[in-house]
């Protein structure tokens, strides 16, 4: 039986326990990446997910056509490096045309963006976000482990001439390491027309609690008072970040704050990794098996059950503050 494109009394929306509708589903597409950003992987990890586990294109593309049947309207792919994936633009045509579908970005590094940004957009992505750490090259290689600047530039270069907009640059701020790099990258963002997003770390894993904490939403507020930047709300994506605009060149600037000023009592988002393992929270453990249900030959209704089971018991917040230790996995083997 065909699944209506939209949600009806059989297919029901997916509100949680807490009245949040979650709208948003980030999809890892693999937990492979071609960096070892220093917050993310460590440089030695060789703990991925075997490729045979992956969800193929047509296992990816049922789950997410569920998931668009019964309410999604944002899906982003990530990664990993979602670049790394074989025959990606295949997948962004399934997902792009699933009836209901009203946005479909996705989350790179950029180093193969030159080759891919036209590709990408002619097949169905519309909106890009893009990982930039450091204007400084050797800060840059400290950080990601690997001489890739050049490359990166290239990539936003490669996605303007591809005609995406906005592009968003995100950037991870580490006290000592690119902190002092901000007003530098604001400088960047107004001259090409771009959406700067400041990003505190998160401790996932071992590399993510090693790394400093950084409080944003005071800084930023007094930052964008500086630059003379006027609070924005800017309708692009379903995700958590606070918006200030430059009034005359039209740059954005953006603060995302899962440490400082948490948004959890807005989150809208659940994420499917490379496997088909549902999390509903970056800062919990409480995951949903669907890979594994489809690959038992789970029908249709089944997995609807198991995604309205697993929404249902989506937690009210995560617990980075207090429990510092507990999310032993990684950022990449989530999903971004």
């Amino acid at each position: 039986m065909a699944i209506s494109p939209f949600p009806t009394s059989s297919t029901p929306a997916l509100v949680d326990a807490f009245g949040r509708t979650i709208d948003y589903l980030r999809v890892s597409v693999t937990d492979r990446c071609d960096l070892r950003c220093t917050y993310c992987l460590p440089e030695a990890f060789k703990g991925f997910e075997e490729p045979a586990n992956w969800l193929s294109h047509q296992e990816m593309g049922r789950l997410v056509g569920l998931f668009v049947a019964m309410g999604t309207r944002h899906v982003r792919l990530t990664g990993g490096e979602p670049l790394t994936r074989r025959a990606l633009p295949d997948v962004v045509r399934h997902i792009a045309a699933l009836p209901g579908l009203r946005d479909l970005s996705l989350s790179t590094n950029g180093t193969r963006l030159d080759r891919l940004a036209l590709t990408l957009r002619e097949a169905g992505v519309q909106r890009l976000n893009i990982s930039l750490d450091s204007l400084d090259a050797d800060c840059m290689a400290r950080i990601t482990g690997r001489d890739c600047l050049a490359d990166v530039l290239r990539g936003i270069e490669a996605a303007r001439a591809a005609g995406f907009s906005p592009i968003k640059l995100n950037m991870v701020v580490q006290p000592g390491v690119n902190d002092h790099e901000v007003e530098a990258m604001v400088d960047f963002a107004l001259r090409h027309a771009l959406v700067l997003r400041l990003i505190e770390p998160m401790p996932m894993g071992d590399t993510g609690r090693a790394t400093p904490r950084c409080d944003l939403s005071s800084f930023t507020e007094a930052l964008a008072a500086r630059l003379g930047l006027l609070p924005q709300v800017l309708g692009r994506g379903a995700g958590p970040a606070r918006y200030w605009q430059d009034p005359v060149g039209g740059m954005s600037l953006g603060v995302i704050t899962p440490m400082s000023q948490h948004f959890c009592e807005t989150c809208n988002r659940v994420r499917l990794g490379v496997d088909g393992t549902l999390y509903l929270c970056l800062g919990q453990d409480q995951q949903v098996p669907l890979g594994a249900l489809l690959r038992q030959g789970a029908s249709d209704a089944t997995l609807r059950e198991a995604i309205l089971a697993g929404i249902a018991a989506k937690p009210a917040r995560h617990e980075f503050n207090e429990r510092r230790e507990k999310i032993v996995r990684f950022m990449a083997q989530t999903g971004g």
